[in-house]
Parts: C-alpha cells; structure tokens; sequence
C-alpha cells in the first residue's frame, strides 16, 4: 500500500543520516565566553607577576609560556613550561575572585592566547556541566607539565638536569626530522640557564660537551636531539 509516497521508515532514514554534534574544544569554550578576547604577548613579555590580581583565564594558541614561582630570598625557580593548548591563571577558579597570582608567567617565546574573565568561566561551569570537564582536563594536563619539570629540577648535577630538560623539551616541542628531533624554540643559553636555575657560562659549557659527544646539534638557537634514548642512557 503506498500513501503518496511517504512512508513510515523514511523519519528513522533522517535520524540514521544526521550528523553527529561536533565535540566543543577547550579553545571553543573558553572563546565563546564572555569578554573573552585574543591576546598577543613578545618573547620575554611578562603576562602577570605574582601578586597580581586573579580576574582571567588563559589559554595558549600558540607559542610557549613559562610559570615560575619567586621566592622571598628572589631565586626564581620554573614550575612548567607550557605549550599550545595549556590552561594557566585559573587560581581565581580555586579560591576565590579576589585571589591574587601565585605565579610568574613570562611568554618564553611570541606567544598567541585566549583569555577570559574568570567570573564568565564560573558562570559557564554553573550552567553546563561539559565546561567544566574540559576545564578539568586542560587543568590536569597542566598538573602533569608541572610535575615533569619538578622532576627535572630534582637533579642536583647541572649536565643531568639539562638533559632532563631537553628531553622534555623534544617531548612537548619536538619536531621529527632527518636528524633527529628539533625542538621548535629558538633558545638563547640565558632562557635555559633561567629555566633549570644555572648560569649562562654553565649552559655554553654543557651544550658544547653534548655537541663534541655527538648527541645534539645547535643551528640559529635552535637544538636537535640526535639521539634521545642515547642521550637519555648517557646521564641516566
């Protein structure tokens, strides 16, 4: 029997072809909150210094953004090294709108972000429940960047924790290629030496034993790996 050519299985061919709802990112939920803007910091800009009021979020696009905490006796030590997609600034989340920063954050290279108030972000997770997962996430992504560099900063032989730390860099920044592993950063010896708490002099020296023993190549600030799993056994 035929009804004007309509039938009764033609909604659940609908339902079969529609598409499913595209999975909002970390990036989509923080631009589209709020008074949230795009921001653009230099290469050794300060983003916020510790004791700065707590009132934005941020989220890396693009680029790498170093946290650091400064200590009363004015030793500055690197709690993460941060890369595209990291969430940071979010202790206004934790403890309260008028919380101060706890933090240094200095853009370790250019840096492109998204940045929102902290008051829309407490608004959004008050009203679904999925914002505030991937908040979660990117802030669990971050813990885990953090304990690596602690970890890092544990060596007390300075060769051993620059090698720790650029196997962390070829980990997070690292480019394959037909030598090795690139880390894309242009890095001076001074940002080095600042990041793992040594001295410029030291850092020149380190590199320049690790580019006699064949393990890394240094070309216009930037550094290949040559061999991570050898360079990791060398100072294991």
């Amino acid at each position: 029997m035929s009804s004007s050519g309509f039938s009764r299985y033609a909604p659940q061919v609908a339902a079969t072809n529609a598409q499913p709802e595209r999975v909002r990112s970390l990036l989509d939920v923080i631009r589209d909150l709020d008074g949230a803007s795009t921001e653009m910091v230099d290469r050794n800009k300060t983003i916020f210094f510790p004791g700065d009021p707590a009132e934005r979020v941020y989220l890396i696009r693009r680029g790498a953004v170093r946290l650091s905490r400064v200590y009363e006796s004015g030793e500055e030590i690197t709690v993460a090294l941060l890369r595209e997609n990291s969430l940071f600034g979010v202790l206004s989340l934790l403890t309260g709108h008028r919380s101060d920063r706890f933090y240094h954050a200095v853009a370790f290279t250019r840096v492109e972000m998204v940045t929102a108030p902290a008051a829309s972000v407490r608004t959004a997770i008050e009203a679904d429940t999925t914002v505030g997962l991937r908040l979660l996430q990117g802030l669990s992504s971050r813990i885990l960047q953090t304990e690596t560099m602690i970890e890092t900063l544990t060596h007390r032989d300075m060769s051993s924790r620059l090698v720790s730390f650029l196997l962390v860099l070829c980990r997070d920044f690292g480019v394959p290629d037909e030598l090795g592993i690139t880390i894309d950063l242009r890095l001076s010896h001074q940002a080095i030496a600042e990041a793992i708490g040594s001295t410029r002099v030291t850092i020149t020296r380190l590199l320049g034993d690790l580019r006699q023993s064949g393990l890394v190549q240094i070309d216009r600030k930037k550094i290949t790996v040559l061999d991570p799993i050898a360079l990791a056994k060398r100072f294991s």
